[in-house]
């Protein structure tokens, strides 16, 4: 859960930089990540433009990469565009006719967001095909990703010890927090946006961070329900080691 109160949609002004406003008329800037990340919406076309700034640790070519894998088999955005310049790098997607599940009217009928949530999750899960799938999001590759960011053996992996036996591989979103969810307006799952670590992994990675999301986006009482539409019973070991695993990586 670490720096997931520091992301959300900017209260304070933005500086927009220089190729986004070179692309058009900004309607607004409709989310700030915890690592400086910002998303805006264009109009004349409508596009959504996501943009970090150089030195940021988020590979947006990566993310191209892996939408453009899944489209075929799952609701994602259209990639139109993507570049990178001094400043920083950026991508254009086609606006999808939704809102997240963290937008105002979600947050206000919560159980309906979760229930969401889990059913697209399933989804999800159900269509990426595992086998074929050139993207590694497991336990293994997620510490070796940590332990380079740490020069040899990291703290992670030291703290974490062995991981559960695998329930399902899966091809995983890879960061399945609530934001990253778009309902239709009748409150049905509609697509899933930021996937750049989408990868195979067991089923519980992204089910432990989908519910632990609940806790700091809804409030207590709705990892149940989420785990309800997904079809699946709670399951407290893989849960923690997979939460432990997201704090940590």
């Amino acid at each position: 859960m670490a720096g997931a109160a520091l992301a959300g949609r900017p209260v304070d002004p933005t500086v927009v930089p220089r190729v986004v406003r070179r692309m058009g008329g900004v309607r607004e800037v409709v989310w700030r990540n915890e690592l400086g990340g910002l998303t805006f919406l264009l109009d004349e076309p409508e596009r959504f433009v996501k943009w970090v700034p150089v030195g940021v640790p988020l590979d947006l070519n990566a993310e191209v990469t892996r939408m453009r894998w899944a489209a075929p088999f799952t609701p994602v955005p259209t990639v139109l565009e993507a570049g990178a310049d001094d400043e920083g790098s950026w991508l254009v997607t086609r606006p999808l006719a939704g809102r997240s599940a963290v937008d105002p009217r979600w947050l206000a009928d919560p159980l309906t967001a979760v229930r969401a949530i889990g059913s697209g999750l399933r989804a999800m899960h159900d269509a990426l095909p595992v086998d074929g799938c050139p993207f590694d999001w497991g336990v293994e590759r997620r510490l070796a990703v940590a332990d380079a960011r740490e020069g040899g053996r990291s703290q992670a992996r030291a703290a974490l010890g062995p991981p559960p036996p695998v329930d399902r591989l899966v091809v995983c979103h890879g960061d399945a927090c609530a934001p990253n969810t778009l309902l239709a307006d009748d409150g049905s799952w509609l697509a899933h946006v930021d996937l750049g670590t989408l990868g195979v992994a067991d089923r519980w990675a992204d089910l432990a961070v989908a519910t632990y999301s609940t806790l700091w986006n809804y409030g207590p009482g709705f990892e149940e329900p989420l785990l309800e539409a997904y079809g699946i019973a709670p399951d407290a070991e893989r849960t923690d080691f997979y939460r432990r695993l997201w704090d940590a990586t």
